[in-house]
Parts: structure tokens; C-alpha cells; sequence
């Protein structure tokens, strides 16, 4: 089967959601965020600490394309559709699944999260709206997440795969 790559803001579950969606699967569950981490031996806030953004997006582009194209499920980092090389890989290699929540959403679910440097250091609902039309221009599929569980959104991500005989055969 084609690898499914899930996008989607930060907070809207991509993480929790791929490790559930794998097991479903029994695939392997990846996480670029994580890889990038381990391979920089660095975390996230600290990278955009001492490299800045840029360097960030040049790590995850680097990650992305040594990232399985079959049988895994993928949790990218939010922002991995800010570069349109990334949204064409994502677009023309694997199944992309945009995890859509509300803003209101994930306000609440975020909070004041120091691991997330973007959603600390610009305007909130501006960087949400601006990646909006991305998500939507990259997906496949997309799947609204507000007021579900994690184990109700993988399974209906599940569902979807499995009726889907194109992402299935890896067409």
C-alpha cells in the first residue's frame, strides 16, 4: 500500500492519530518531527533557537524525501507544506490525509505551548489561515477532527484506505 502522510496544523493530532492508524494498518509509524530530532540531536525549539526557521525547513525537506513511500503511516510537522517542493513530493508520492480542526480547536487543545515556536511567536490565527488553502491543495483526502477521539479519526481514516482500492494497490 501507499504510505499515508498526515498534514495538518499543529495540534490537530497528527502524531497521536499515525501511531493509531499504524497499528490499524500493522505498519510502521513515523513521525518527521522525531527524525529530525534525532538526526540533528537537537529538539525542535532548540533548532529554531540556534538555526532558525530556515534551517528547520531545510532539515525537513531532507527528512521527507528519505521517508517511506509504502506500507507506513507518516505524522509530518505542521508546517512541512510552507515549501511547494514538499507539497508536490507529498502530492505525487504517497496518500496525504489534511487533518482539519477548527481554529477554535486548536487554541484550545495548544494553549501556551512552549514546544511549539511558531504558535508562540507569530499572530495565531494569521499562520492557521495562511496554510489553510496549502493543506487543502496537498490532500487527498481531508478529515475534520473537533469533538472526535484519536481512535474515532484513525478509524475513519482506516475506512477510508481500506474502500479506496487506488491507495490500497499503491496506484
Amino acid at each position: 500500500m501507499k504510505a499515508v502522510y498526515l498534514i495538518g496544523f499543529m495540534g490537530s493530532g497528527k502524531t497521536s492519530i499515525s501511531q493509531l492508524l499504524a497499528e490499524k494498518l500493522m505498519v510502521q509509524g513515523l513521525d518527521t518531527d522525531r527524525e529530525i530530532e534525532q538526526k540533528a540531536r537537537q529538539t525542535i525549539p532548540e533548532i529554531f533557537e540556534q538555526q532558525g526557521e530556515a534551517a528547520f525547513r531545510e532539515q525537513e525537506t531532507a527528512i521527507l524525501t528519505n521517508m517511506p513511500v509504502s506500507d507506513a503511516v507518516i505524522a509530518t510537522g505542521g508546517g512541512i507544506v510552507e515549501s511547494s517542493w514538499n507539497r508536490n513530493w507529498l502530492k505525487e508520492n504517497v496518500y496525504v490525509v489534511y487533518l482539519h480542526a477548527s481554529f477554535e480547536e486548536i487554541d484550545r487543545r495548544l494553549g501556551v505551548d512552549p514546544s511549539r515556536p511558531l504558535w508562540n511567536k507569530h499572530d495565531k490565527s494569521a499562520l492557521y489561515e495562511h496554510r489553510l488553502e496549502k493543506y487543502r491543495q496537498t490532500a487527498h483526502s481531508i478529515v475534520k477532527t473537533d469533538g472526535k477521539s484519536p481512535e474515532q479519526v484513525a478509524e475513519e481514516i482506516y475506512q477510508l484506505i481500506i474502500n479506496n482500492k487506488t491507495v490500497m494497490l499503491g496506484i
